[in-house]
């Protein structure tokens, strides 16, 4: 089964192999390593642009593109909070964080049951438009310089966000391919992302 492995992580696993016999495949973003009964595969984060057939552990190509630092905007959104970054590699440089109270699901019927829905369904609206504000500010400076979007929370409400604004389609077209399911989004669990977003794919098999 696959696995999300911090970058430096993933390097420490696999340099001792560095020169070994085997066979290192590069195809399709992707890194298949042949070695010692194993076969390792690695997806970096951010693509893998070299292609070709190795009749031996070559890493050097793999551990570049690990290593090659980023400008990724993120956003993060639940029903009780948001936070919206840039990062420069895992540099934090442009943040805002903001979170409203959303109620939670209300379990009877009847009127008051229908009450409740609206309410809450209004502090949703609230913090969603907030969220798409926030993130169309802090962001937009940022759009010409911006290589990926990291988006995550929940999907429901991210995807209510960028239909909010149209400033903020540009996300959606440089979003990586995994959604961060990260929990509440507070200041601790933005500065936190950068290892999650340069973990590479990872999966190891007996051969």
């Amino acid at each position: 089964m696959a696995r999300f492995v911090g970058r430096d992580n993933v390097r420490k696993r696999l340099a001792p192999l560095e020169g070994e016999p085997g066979r290192t495949s590069y195809s399709d973003g992707a890194a298949r390593i042949e070695a010692g009964g194993e076969v390792i595969t690695v997806r970096p984060p951010f693509g893998l642009p070299h292609d070709g057939e190795h009749e031996s552990v070559q890493l050097e190509p793999l551990f570049d593109a690990l290593a090659t630092d980023h400008v990724v905007a993120a956003l993060l959104v639940r029903l009780g909070g948001y936070a919206v970054g840039v990062f420069e590699g895992e540099r934090l440089v442009a943040s805002k964080v903001g979170s409203r109270f959303v109620k939670g699901q209300h379990k009877k019927g009847g009127s008051s049951a229908n009450r409740f829905r609206r309410r809450r369904d209004e502090q949703a609206r609230a913090l969603i438009e907030e969220a798409a504000e926030v993130a169309v500010r802090v962001l937009e400076p940022w759009r010409d310089r911006v290589e990926f979007t990291a988006l995550g929370g929940d999907r429901a409400a991210i995807d209510r966000v960028l239909a909010t604004s149209p400033e903020l389609g540009w996300l959606a077209e440089k979003a990586l391919p995994r959604f961060f399911a990260v929990p509440d989004p507070r200041q601790a669990v933005l500065e936190r992302l950068p290892y999650e977003l340069y973990a590479a794919e990872m999966s190891i098999h007996r051969s």
